[in-house]
């Protein structure tokens, strides 16, 4: 088959224009969702007939409805009532209309959300009602999150609470305004464009600790063991560079790869826009940052193998950000996060897409620098010398309580005791020591007898001094 006839055959089965431009498509993967489907994915598609037929002549083909393609987690918190606030304001015909007829700058400027006095009562209270959920979510959560670290006698960092309030409107918990769907759209925006930075941030960090723990290892062996863990990590990384010649990435060179290891077709045969139709998986007239990253695939599998001890998945993942990056830097000229057609097919006339320089990989560039690496050490020996300060004190306190709790188990071995003498005393019935009295002299003599008893016989009682 031919290039030609692949194109119309996509054109036809795809049912949309392959250049046809939705602006709105640009709000929900520009701004919105780079990481998802398009918002028209969600729309319901039919076959679109040429403007130059007459439609009275013309019998109208069986409606198609394409599936939506699921949607990928964009790793915001509040991913699910962004889905849902957008799912609701899409099914209001006077906001879709609004949605086809705004270009990305306006959205961006808050004009779109001013749109949302005008959509039917259906529709306002259920943004209500997902607001207010929205709102008993994320006081659980800061709840949650406060009880895990102490309770009411830690600090609150108010800044923070008030950046994860940022994207609702939180004096108003009850009603969905227009302020809060500029929030939501001027927080997301912002959150999504700072997404890839700290992807990379992460990265660095992860490679930072997997050398540290490397060094901290070597530490551990002596001199000979030391000099077999670093011959042994110097194979590993040889091992690894020796790869097959890795395409730049959106070359002419890499797209014919695709066309015939992927697509099965003659690599003479290549042709830009039937590439493009063949790899526009949703049929949306773009290509979306996951269609985009599936084209580095190829060249990324001469790299990376899950099976080898040198390979790390990580750094894969990496290595397809640092493409797609690339690749929409060069060729995204409107900077929507979306290649259309037309900027694919501009791409391909430039000398970078014919004549491309080589492409260095990451073990070519690596993510850190010595001084970054060594503060990182730092930062991690502070860290360890605050954690074992802190055991320490722990072990303090531990030590403390322990003697209290010594001294709180002698008193109540003495006391118990105590109460066992007094009850034997009580068994015993034991009687009183008679009564003395004391002379001036001191010397004791007995007490003289109780007058109340009797005498023995023989003797008188005096009763001359009475």
């Amino acid at each position: 088959m031919s290039s030609s006839a692949i194109s119309s055959e996509l054109a036809e089965t795809s049912g949309t224009q392959p250049d046809s431009k939705l602006p709105y498509k640009m709000w929900w993967s520009g701004g919105f969702y780079p990481h998802c489907v398009l918002l028209a994915s969600l729309f319901v598609c039919t076959d679109a007939v040429p403007i130059s037929i007459d439609k009275t002549k013309v019998t109208a083909p069986e409606e198609k409805v394409q599936e939506a393609p699921p949607s990928v987690d964009t790793g915001l918190h509040y991913d699910r009532y962004l889905r849902e606030v957008i799912d609701f304001l899409e099914k209001d015909q006077h906001f879709r209309e609004k949605l086809h007829n705004t270009d990305m700058e306006d959205i961006k400027q808050g004009k779109l959300a001013k749109e949302l006095d005008f959509v039917s009562h259906h529709v306002r209270t259920k943004l209500d009602e997902l607001k207010r959920q929205e709102v008993s979510r994320l006081r659980t959560l800061i709840k949650a999150k406060q009880d895990l670290k102490g309770g009411k006698d830690v600090a609150v960092d108010h800044q923070v609470l008030l950046k994860q309030f940022e994207y609702l409107n939180h004096m108003n918990p009850h009603t969905f305004e227009v302020e809060d769907l500029d929030r939501l759209i001027k927080s997301a925006t912002s959150d999504l464009e700072n997404f890839d930075k700290d992807r990379h941030e992460e990265f660095k960090r992860y490679e930072m600790m997997k050398e540290h723990d490397r060094r901290e290892h070597l530490k551990t062996l002596d001199e000979d063991g030391k000099k077999k863990e670093e011959e042994h990590y110097e194979d590993l990384k040889k091992k690894h560079a020796d790869h097959p010649k890795i395409n730049h990435p959106g070359s002419q060179d890499q797209l014919k790869e695709v066309w015939h290891e992927a697509d099965g077709l003659d690599p003479e045969d290549f042709d830009p826009k039937t590439f493009f139709n063949l790899h526009d998986t949703n049929g949306d007239g773009y290509f979306d940052e996951q269609e985009l990253e599936a084209l580095f695939t190829k060249e990324l599998e001469k790299i990376y193998d899950p099976t080898n001890e040198e390979d790390d998945m990580v750094e894969m993942e990496e290595e397809r950000l640092r493409m797609r990056e690339h690749v929409m830097n060069e060729v995204d000229s409107n900077k929507d996060r979306l290649v259309s057609m037309d900027e694919f097919l501009v791409a391909t006339k430039k000398k970078e897409f014919l004549e491309p320089e080589s492409w260095e990989t990451l073990e070519q560039n690596q993510a850190y620098s010595e001084d970054e690496m060594r503060e990182f050490e730092e930062h991690l020996a502070r860290e360890e010398k605050d954690l074992n300060q802190k055991s320490v004190d722990l072990q303090k306190q531990k030590e403390e309580l322990e003697r209290q709790q010594e001294q709180l188990n002698a008193q109540k071995v003495e006391l118990q005791q105590a109460v066992e003498h007094m009850e034997r005393l009580k068994t015993q019935k034991v009687e009183p020591p008679p009564e003395v009295n004391v002379l001036d002299g001191g010397n004791a003599i007995p007490a003289a007898p109780d007058s109340s008893q009797p005498l023995p016989p023989g003797h008188m009682q005096d009763t001359s001094h009475s």
